[in-house]
């Protein structure tokens, strides 16, 4: 597990001086979604200290015993989020990756006043404008940004899942422009098969799971 930790971070360090980067600029999230506590335990014993989860309810089951026992672990929500779960929601993660309509937002902006607590925040783009996907279109970014921000809320960056059958720089160039243009700094981008070239392009955040932990049964 520590190898596999290890070739990831060597690989990030690689693409971020092959984009003229710092490899410092990078995020690792340890994608643990899945995973239980005796997978997880090794990667954390590693260094890892970054996970993402998919699901609140899994993550409520298995981390706050994890976190007890290694201060300092930041959880990260990359699953969408049903807006009757932003409390617990913003309860548990430190950063939420997939705000992806109003009615979340509202959700949010409330439970980030009722808590006094403000993960860092991501809209989620659907850079390509598929229908069983997420996201608002690049088009609609900037309003719906404007929208947050009315809310009270304060996002810091992008997300995106490009298409599987498309070439992924495409939609992180045009993610990555998308950020500079709005005014954003961070950009959640780039899983196990292709986050070298997300670095490459501007990635602060990757997601990387199966790469690290293993394959999911």
């Amino acid at each position: 597990m520590s190898q596999a930790l290890a070739d990831i971070r060597a690989r990030i360090a690689s693409a971020a001086r092959a984009g003229g980067r710092s490899p410092d600029e990078v995020t690792l999230i340890a994608v643990s979604k899945t995973f239980g506590a005796d997978t997880i335990e090794p990667v954390i014993a590693a260094g890892q200290r970054v996970f993402g989860e998919n699901r609140v309810q899994e993550a409520q089951g298995k981390w706050p015993a994890l976190q007890a026992a290694t201060p300092g672990i930041a959880l990260h929500l990359i699953g969408q989020l049903q807006s009757n779960k932003a409390r617990e929601a913003v309860a548990l993660f430190d950063a939420i990756h997939s705000v992806d309509r109003l009615s979340l937002a509202k959700a949010l902006a409330a439970e980030t006043a009722r808590q006094n607590r403000s993960p860092l925040l991501f809209l989620q783009v659907n850079t390509g404008e598929e229908p069983q996907k997420g996201g608002v279109a690049p088009k609609e970014a900037a309003g719906f940004l404007a929208e947050c921000r009315s809310l009270g809320l304060d996002p810091q960056g992008l997300m995106c899942i490009p298409p599987e059958d498309e070439e992924p720089a495409l939609h992180f160039a045009l993610l990555a422009e998308l950020a500079h243009r709005l005014g954003l700094s961070k950009l959640s981008m780039g899983m196990s098969a292709d986050f070298e070239t997300a670095v490459k392009l501007g990635a602060t955040h990757i997601r990387v799971g199966s790469a690290i932990l293993g394959s999911r049964v």
